[in-house]
């Protein structure tokens, strides 16, 4: 990485039902986070964190009506908005944004802020499609419907904080899915987002998926952002997250997946996040130590 590297946390959990995300990014910074980059010889500096309202002083319906469920909508946008900003002065100054989660739901102010001026393509290493609207969810929680939001899907079209135009559903592929909601299911077979379960991790190998993921991000586009929910990781490996699901990668395969994120988007990362590390679940900050050396792999650390 020959780019100075802006650190923000987020310490969201409007987005989802279970508390303790919003202490990720402390738990992340803790792990020794700066020290790992700056001995890649990285300059990295802290740009502290986005404010984020708690919930206890934040109506989970309160702002503009809008259609179906969406908890903490209005308090979503503001924070997303006010990170978009932080996210757009780092890439203009030329620093790569790592943004600390948080819920998931964040992630729509980082593509918000890195799509500014630039096509940009996603890959987004997750569990979970995030690929539900505010008609279609089952529970309103917005971490679950960030990539439709950013693509502009259900009550999300012509959104001017959630939407970004610049992002093309074709550049866009989800890796790790093995839950999936039944409409969300449809939803992602009829759009033009590539989608690898982790099926066709097993059946092709993750190396063969990751770098076919950031060839459909990086075709035809300025540059791509890299989003790492940490339940990409199994249970195993990874027992701090929001909301965890069996079968996930391994260790290695984690690092696999951010060592060839480095290699074949190289220069071309425009932004990477890291979201949903739940310090309440986790054992002895394994989930945050772990989020420190994957970053550290994507943005450049090797074996040899």
């Amino acid at each position: 990485m020959d780019r100075p590297v802006r650190v923000f946390g987020v310490p969201m959990d409007l987005g989802a039902d279970r508390r303790g995300v919003d202490m990720g990014p402390s738990a992340i910074r803790y792990a020794g986070l700066a020290a790992e980059l700056e001995s890649l010889g990285i300059d990295c500096d802290d740009g502290g964190n986005v404010a984020v309202p708690s919930p206890e002083r934040t109506e989970p319906d309160a702002g503009r009506p809008h259609e179906g469920r969406a908890k903490y909508l209005a308090a979503t946008e503001r924070v997303c908005r006010d990170l978009a900003d932080e996210v757009a002065d780092a890439v203009a100054d030329g620093a790569v944004p790592l943004v600390l989660g948080g819920d998931h739901s964040i992630a729509i102010g980082t593509v918000g802020g890195a799509a500014r001026d630039r096509d940009l393509g996603v890959v987004w290493f997750d569990a979970h499609g995030d690929f539900n609207t505010p008609t279609t969810t089952p529970s309103g929680n917005v971490h679950g419907m960030s990539v439709a939001a950013i693509l502009g899907r259900g009550s999300f079209a012509g959104s001017d904080w959630a939407a970004a135009p610049t992002v093309d559903p074709e550049n866009v592929a989800v890796v790790g899915l093995r839950d999936l909601d039944d409409a969300e299911r449809d939803a992602l077979r009829e759009s033009d987002v590539t989608a690898f379960s982790m099926t066709d991790v097993d059946q092709r190998g993750l190396p063969e998926v990751t770098r076919e993921a950031v060839g459909v991000a990086t075709d035809g586009t300025d540059g791509v952002h890299v989003s790492l929910d940490m339940d990409f990781l199994d249970p195993t490996e990874a027992p701090g997250v929001g909301t965890p699901v069996r079968g996930g990668a391994s260790y290695r395969e984690g690092h696999t997946a951010m060592e060839l994120v480095s290699r074949t988007a190289g220069s071309a990362l425009v932004s990477l996040e890291i979201v949903e590390v739940n310090p309440i679940l986790d054992d002895h900050n394994r989930t945050a130590e772990l989020a420190v050396e994957l970053a550290a792999s994507a943005l450049g650390k090797r074996i040899l």
